[in-house]
């Protein structure tokens, strides 16, 4: 439901004293970046591979436990995390949209209002942000390569010899040391690429966790029994991993060159130099799979181990850059006025069920990171439970710097739970909508409403027309479709009654209707 939006209780000034300065907000996202992935969350997964600097930004100022985004897919998140509103709203629901830059965002909303604004990284929603509001940009092509990417800029497109995670971090360093406007507030969208597949970590981290053992879910081998589009998805670790182009497993021992290499685009862009480091780094731990000649379950188990050690090694150079953020922000003093948020454009399976990718509506792909830091705002330390959707962004950024949004946003500030304070009507639940079917891992259309105990999801589309129901707290892990259980029948009724409710609210018609 849309809200008036004002400037919070901490930025009323007492009478007749000087209104205090706007924020600066620096928003930094990665792509795919599982909350599993992040030690401020604690998982097991995590404490092998911390993640300090991200942390930082917990132990400074607050972070989310149920943070959820409403559709988990690259292109649609980033639509709704500039709009406020879901899919349906805005209209690009799937990858291959394509997203009209003339429509309200909340950087040119803050540009309008006399903030310096800018973006770089990951744009992803059509060729360029040409039209968005920022004073500067530039993105990656699509969804760029790691290694000497093409880089889009208002003069044009060119090849731009380094690391992808490292050019974004210091195009965004570059605009803030001299790139701005220093007589404004800023806004600046720091996007990584990372750790998306194809999961390619700098040169510095290639061997960071070679040889280090992760922990395998207990839902690796998932049978996926009564869940008929788990079932049927295509997104398997051990089945549909491209053994070359996303495990970087060689033909033999001995040899550099890859197995199945579905895009060798993202090798081939490489210098000679750093392909030669990259082969060396790789071909002793490559040597040992072709050695060992795994078939079955253990090749199953291995693949898990590789994807884990190449994912967490691109998160690596994330981590680094937000320090350098953080560095640049508390040595120039400008930390003491500036919003930092670090999140992901959605989840991540990172083996669950065992998957990689996103898309579900089950836990690790529609849950996703928020961290946020304010000082003198945020109490550091602070936990938020309350849920919160990306929606939530844009209303919450335009509450901070005192800006007016439009009715059309459906989200709302989160600024009351930063305080302490859940308003009596905070949402207790959320609602997802998933639409890129047929296409990409076979994952079917889908919508649905995750509650605090409880899910209930509708898949549709080709031939499967099935309704799935989980209690979370007695199957946190969702393994158990308790849709056809006669002990489930009110908790059911009620969660139906309630989506049709958040459909209604939303104003989304799409998909089929509820009976």
């Amino acid at each position: 439901m849309p809200i008036a939006l004002a400037l919070p209780l901490a930025f009323v000034a007492a009478a007749g004293a000087q209104p205090p300065a706007r924020p600066n907000i620096v928003f930094i996202m990665s792509d795919d970046h599982a909350y599993q992935a992040i030690s401020a969350y604690g998982s097991a997964l995590s404490k092998l591979a911390p993640t300090p600097n991200i942390d930082r930004i917990a132990k400074n100022g607050a972070i989310f436990t149920q943070s959820f985004v409403g559709n988990s897919l690259c292109g649609p998140s980033r639509a709704t995390l500039l709009t406020g509103r879901h899919s349906h709203a805005h209209g690009f629901r799937q990858n291959g949209n394509r997203f009209d830059n003339r429509v309200w965002v909340w950087p040119r909303a803050l540009s309008q209002a006399g903030y310096a604004t800018a973006m770089f990284g990951k744009w992803h929603l059509n060729y360029s942000p040409e039209g968005i509001g920022f004073d500067d940009w530039k993105v990656l092509d699509d969804q760029g390569e790691y290694y000497n990417p093409d880089i889009i800029t208002p003069k044009g497109r060119s090849i731009v010899e380094g690391y992808a995670t490292d050019l974004t971090t210091q195009y965004s360093l570059d605009w803030l040391k001299t790139g701005r406007d220093k007589s404004k507030p800023f806004a600046i969208l720091i996007h990584h690429k990372a750790p998306h597949r194809n999961f390619m970590p700098a040169l510095r981290h290639v061997q960071k966790y070679q040889g280090v053992t992760f922990p395998v879910p207990a839902s690796y081998f998932d049978d996926y029994a009564g869940r008929k589009a788990a079932a049927a998805q295509e997104m398997t670790i051990y089945r549909d991993m491209y053994e070359g182009h996303d495990l970087k497993m060689t033909v033999a021992k001995g040899s550099a060159e890859l197995r199945y290499n579905r895009w060798p685009g993202a090798f081939d862009r490489m210098t000679h130099t750093q392909q030669a480091a990259w082969d060396a780094l790789m071909q002793a731990d490559n040597d040992r799979m072709n050695a060992a000649n795994l078939s079955g379950h253990d090749l199953a188990i291995w693949k898990y181990q590789r994807y884990m050690q190449q994912y967490l090694g691109t998160i690596a150079a994330v981590d680094e850059g937000v320090g350098a953020v953080l560095d640049y922000l508390e040595d120039s003093g400008l930390d003491r006025n500036t919003i930092v948020v670090y999140t992901s454009d959605q989840g991540f399976y990172l083996g669950e069920h065992g998957w990689f990718d996103k898309r579900f509506i089950y836990e690790e792909s529609m849950r996703t990171p928020f961290l946020i830091q304010y000082p003198g705002h945020i109490r550091p330390g602070t936990r938020v439970a309350a849920p919160i959707q990306n929606i939530d962004y844009a209303p919450t950024f335009l509450d901070y710097a005192g800006v007016k949004g439009p009715a059309t946003i459906q989200g709302r500030s989160v600024t009351p739970l930063l305080a302490g304070r859940t308003p009596p009507d905070w949402r207790k639940d959320v609602y997802y909508h998933y639409y890129e079917f047929p296409g990409f891992h076979a994952v079917r259309a889908h919508y649905g409403v995750r509650g605090e105990r409880y899910k209930l999801v509708r898949f549709y589309g080709d031939d499967l027309d099935a309704w799935e129901f989980y209690d979370l707290k007695t199957d946190p892990r969702e393994m158990h479709n308790r849709i056809d259980d006669p002990a489930m029948k009110a908790p059911i009724a009620a969660m139906k009654k309630r989506l049709v409710e958040l459909r209604r609210q939303y104003g989304d018609g799409s998909g089929p209707s509820i009976s």
